[in-house]
């Protein structure tokens, strides 16, 4: 099975998810938005399947940081472009895997994972 996991290796949240996938002896690539960027055409895809207002982290420090105009207004476009932009504004971790996505860290719904 393959799995991806998307996020930023300093957050709390994805730490928490790459230990839980590694004590399960659970195989998996991490793709890191700080490096790698983040993908338009996938972030489209996650809103569309999950909502963009999922999919963009509100919460986080980056977005409360950004300039009003910015932050107000939003629909998917806007949305996506801001997270293009600022991949720390990306809810995390997202996870592909066959069969689905998964949206943040939580371990009931994780055990797909696991085959």
């Amino acid at each position: 099975m393959t799995i991806t996991l998307y996020g930023i290796p300093n957050c709390d949240t994805v730490k928490k998810a790459r230990k839980w996938l590694d004590e399960r002896g659970t195989a998996y690539t991490f793709y890191d938005y700080k490096k790698a960027g983040a993908d338009p055409e996938r972030l489209a895809a996650w809103c569309e399947a999950l909502g963009w207002d999922k999919v963009l982290n509100r919460a986080g420090t980056t977005f409360r940081k950004l300039p009003e105009e910015q932050r107000e207004g939003l629909d998917q476009a806007r949305a996506i472009a801001l997270m293009v932009e600022n991949p720390s504004c990306i809810k995390r971790p997202i996870v592909e895997y066959p069969g689905g996505i998964l949206l943040g860290f939580r371990e009931g719904e994780w055990t797909a994972l696991q085959g």
